[in-house]
C-alpha cells in the first residue's frame, strides 16, 4: 500500500522560513495531483496548496505570496516552501494524494511570535 511521509516542520519565529517535504511511496506519482492541507486542533483540515502533474500550482488565499509547493517527479517528492510565517501558520501539515486519495500522517509547524 503506497504511502507518504512528510518532514520538514519546526519551531519557527515569526517571519521565518520552513521547508516542507512529503516522499510518495506510490508508482503514479508523476501522474498524481499533489497538496499539502493543514489542520489546528478541533478544526477543519484546510486547503493549502496543490500542484498538478505538469506543475501548474493553486494556493489559499492566505498563503498566496508567502508559499510555493513544487515538485520532483525523479524522487517522487513535493515540497512547501513557506515564508513570511505567521503565528497563525501553526498546524499539522499534510501531503495528499489527490489521484488515489491517501494522505501522511503529518508534521507540526509552529510559529511563535
Amino acid at each position: 500500500q503506497a504511502q507518504l511521509v512528510e518532514s520538514g516542520g519546526g519551531l519557527v519565529q515569526a517571519g521565518g522560513s520552513l521547508k516542507l517535504t512529503c516522499v510518495d511511496s506510490g508508482s503514479s506519482f508523476s501522474t498524481d495531483y499533489m497538496a499539502w492541507y493543514r489542520q489546528a486542533p478541533g478544526n477543519h483540515r484546510d486547503f493549502v496548496a496543490s500542484i498538478s502533474p505538469d506543475g501548474r500550482a493553486s494556493y489559499a488565499d492566505d498563503v498566496k505570496g508567502r508559499f510555493a509547493i513544487s515538485r520532483d517527479d525523479a524522487k517522487n517528492t513535493v515540497y512547501l516552501q513557506m515564508n513570511g510565517l505567521k503565528p497563525e501558520d501553526t498546524n499539522i501539515y499534510y501531503c495528499r494524494n489527490l489521484g488515489h486519495l491517501y494522505w501522511g500522517q503529518g508534521t507540526q509547524v509552529t510559529v511563535s511570535s
